[in-house]
């Protein structure tokens, strides 16, 4: 099953004194709108992440985990597609410029972005979610999540 799509990049992710996205000109048309909405999901990609076309299965990358972990049950760049998704707070759209400043996001600078979505919860929000015992103690919200140890939960650095 090796299924070939094609995927466009409309944009990149800045970082240089706060998070931003530039979408590109020929999909700025695409913004209008979004700025009505507090939050978007933002679909990038891992482009400096080199998998080895294999490894599917790793070695437990969090303290409180005691086995082997499969690439799907993290959030590992490391994956036969290397994309990311990330949820960010809009904080203003320029559509003449095609910027969306944006709270944060957990993206390098320059990264490829391929797709962004309005966040709502009638889609996006699931109320009962179970969590393995591992992680069952991180925050339940990203907005706890900024004063959470995440250095503590890794066992790399």
């Amino acid at each position: 099953m090796d299924t070939t799509i094609e995927v466009r990049v409309i944009g990149v992710v800045g970082q240089q004194g706060g998070s931003s996205i530039r979408v590109a000109e020929e999909y700025r048309a695409g913004l209008i709108g979004l700025s009505d909405f507090s939050h978007a999901m933002v679909l990038w990609a891992f482009d400096r992440a080199r998998w080895d076309g294999k490894t599917l299965v790793m070695p437990p990358a969090y303290r409180r985990l005691d086995r082997e972990i499969g690439t799907f049950a993290t959030r590992t760049p490391l994956r036969p597609s290397p994309i990311a998704v990330s949820v960010s707070r809009i904080l203003s759209v320029d559509l003449e410029e095609g910027t969306i400043l944006l709270d944060w996001i957990d993206a390098e600078d320059r990264s490829p972005v391929i797709d962004i979505k309005p966040y709502h919860p009638s889609e996006d929000r699931i109320r009962d979610v179970a969590m393995p015992a591992w992680c069952a103690h991180w925050p339940s919200c990203r907005e706890e999540s900024a004063d959470f140890d995440w250095g503590s939960e890794f066992t790399f650095s």
